[in-house]
């Protein structure tokens, strides 16, 4: 009977499973490790090389400027303009002088001399003109004699007037007017120019022109090219002295002919200081 019994044979099929799938897991994990070792090995890799770049790129800029530097150099310039305007307004100051012995015959003559001068002259001058009074002194005259105080011998009186107009075509009549009126001294006449940003601009472009010109010719004989402008100052215009007519010529002619006056003109001068940027070639 037991020869006969067929015996059963049990494989162990589920233990040699999970060893299977352990081995898997193994070989996967193993293969996950690999790559982010790999990964972390590129990102430093890629770290080093952003670096080097990042310093080599900085070296190239400081070369690069110091490279321009050196080609570079500055040049200081002046530019000096005259340009030529009408004027267009007249100055004119007379004034009467009186003596006496006393201080209040002096100073009594003038006024009534000095009322009919300025009468005159703003009558002459026109209601566009302006009369003011400038100056007034009452003063004794003194003698001096060696060895002794000085000596008053009188008093002087002298008012002055200031008369402004912008019409040039009456300064000879003016000048006959006040004289014939009692004005016995008159220190001149200047002329200048109240409108004169025109004039102004023009010599202030002039000079900059002159100035960049300048400029442009130094770089060239240096070898290089204006390529900017640093600075420029403007150091400011000039007006001449105007004409001054003196009083000897005005009480010459009283008596003759109308007084002539030539105008002329005037001279508006400007200076700039320019520093430009010149690029030396290689």
């Amino acid at each position: 009977m037991d020869g006969n019994k067929t015996r059963k044979i049990l494989l162990p099929t589920r233990s040699l499973r999970p060893r299977w799938i352990n081995l898997s897991e193994a070989v996967r994990t193993k293969t996950e490790g690999e790559i982010m070792k790999r990964l972390l090995t590129i990102t430093q890799i890629m770290s080093v090389v952003l670096a080097v770049a990042t310093v080599l790129h900085a070296q190239e800029t400081r070369t690069t400027t110091t490279d321009n530097a050196k080609r570079q150099t500055r040049i200081t310039v002046g530019g000096d303009a005259i340009v030529q305007a009408q004027p267009d307004t007249a100055i004119m100051t007379v004034s009467v002088v009186t003596q006496g012995r006393r201080a209040i015959d002096a100073q009594q003559e003038n006024a009534t001399k000095t009322d009919a001068v300025v009468r005159a002259l703003k009558a002459a001058a026109g209601a566009g003109a302006e009369v003011k009074t400038s100056g007034y002194s009452l003063q004794p005259m003194r003698v001096y004699r060696e060895n002794q105080p000085p000596t008053i011998t009188g008093y002087e009186a002298r008012n002055s007037v200031t008369v402004t107009t912008s019409d040039l075509t009456k300064l000879g009549n003016l000048i006959d007017t006040v004289a014939q009126a009692g004005a016995n001294d008159i220190t001149g006449i200047s002329f200048t120019l109240r409108q004169d940003r025109p004039a102004r601009d023009r010599a202030l472009q002039d000079a900059t022109r002159e100035a960049m010109n300048k400029a442009q010719v130094m770089a060239q004989a240096l070898g290089g090219r204006v390529v900017g402008i640093a600075e420029v100052q403007e150091e400011g215009f000039v007006r001449p002295p105007q004409p001054v007519y003196q009083a000897e010529a005005f009480m010459a002619k009283r008596d003759a002919v109308a007084t002539p006056i030539e105008i002329g003109s005037l001279d508006i001068s400007s200076r700039v200081l320019l520093v430009a940027i010149v690029e030396m070639n290689p």
